[in-house]
């Protein structure tokens, strides 16, 4: 009898194990297979080098930002992987939860995938897979093996990933060369950023130190509560600045929501590595 049990107890367990697994695998194998037609699709500069020149029609801190980074005289950048680890967290008061990610980016038309696997339960992971291809955006978010927690798109996902991406281009800074973003001065040490893609148009303001850093994004973007989307300030801050693969990128970025009930910090992300251009699309995240 006890023994019977317990080859039933054992094999659900067992099952309930390589039913996760298997999710996580599919889910994480869609996810590269996104980004490897993401990448097909993708228009290359030529390997066109950046000069002075392209930097005479930009506001002086914006020149002074794309000095600093070290990309004057080196090739543009046409598509990016980014490996992160953080924090991150849905509304004031919850828990912070950890992740690890790898994030793809297309420069030519803007575009990312970013595959993330979110320790939010002893045992298990949630994963998550947000993107930005063709000017639509869409949050899907699972439980393995079975629950699907959000799939979410429309007008106002596009406009905060398309947000999303202007203000992660910190990490391939050349794209803010971009045909499709246009600038107005503001002063010496802040500029404006207008964003044209697929009929879509946002704007966000680029404040710099002295140094030529980004120091941080401000922009108003849609904040999802309860179904209904509210227009909030919203701003990643850029901090720890330092060299990699030739580039000084910042390695840790905080958003935080500027709510009328105060600061809502609800993501820290630190990047692991950076690979431009030639790399292979990765397989899946591992783990449960």
């Amino acid at each position: 009898m006890w023994w019977t049990i317990l080859i039933v107890f054992v094999s659900i367990v067992v099952l309930a194990a390589l039913s996760v697994a298997v999710t996580n695998a599919l889910f994480a194998w869609r996810t590269n297979r996104e980004a490897e037609r993401l990448f097909k699709k993708q228009s290359v500069a030529g390997q066109r080098v950046v000069t002075e020149e392209d930097l005479v029609v930009l506001p002086e801190p914006m020149q002074r930002y794309l000095r600093y980074t070290g990309v004057i005289g080196k090739s543009r950048i046409d598509v990016v992987k980014v490996k992160q680890e953080g924090d991150i967290r849905q509304a004031p008061g919850q828990r912070w939860m950890s992740f690890e990610a790898e994030q793809y980016f297309a420069v030519g038309s803007p575009a990312f995938i970013w595959q993330a696997r979110i320790k939010a339960f002893p045992l298990f992971s949630i994963r998550a897979r947000d993107k930005y291809v063709d000017g639509k955006g869409n949050m899907h978010i699972k439980l393995p093996p079975f629950l699907t927690i959000s799939d979410v798109r429309g007008r106002e996902i596009d406009q905060g990933s398309l947000l999303r991406y202007l203000a992660e281009m910190v990490w391939f800074p050349s794209a803010y060369l971009s045909s499709y973003i246009r600038w107005d001065a503001i002063d010496a040490d802040s500029c404006k950023m207008i964003a044209e893609h697929q009929g879509m148009t946002v704007s966000a303001i680029l404040n710099f130190s002295k140094e030529g850093e980004i120091i941080n994004l401000i922009a108003m973007r849609y904040r999802e509560i309860s179904g209904h989307y509210y227009l909030e300030e919203w701003s990643p801050s850029m901090l720890k600045y330092r060299e990699l693969n030739g580039v000084k990128v910042p390695t840790q970025i905080e958003v935080v929501w500027k709510l009328s009930s105060g600061d809502f910090p609800c993501i820290r992300i630190k990047v692991a590595d950076i690979e431009y251009d030639n790399f292979p699309i990765p397989g899946a995240l591992g783990g449960a």
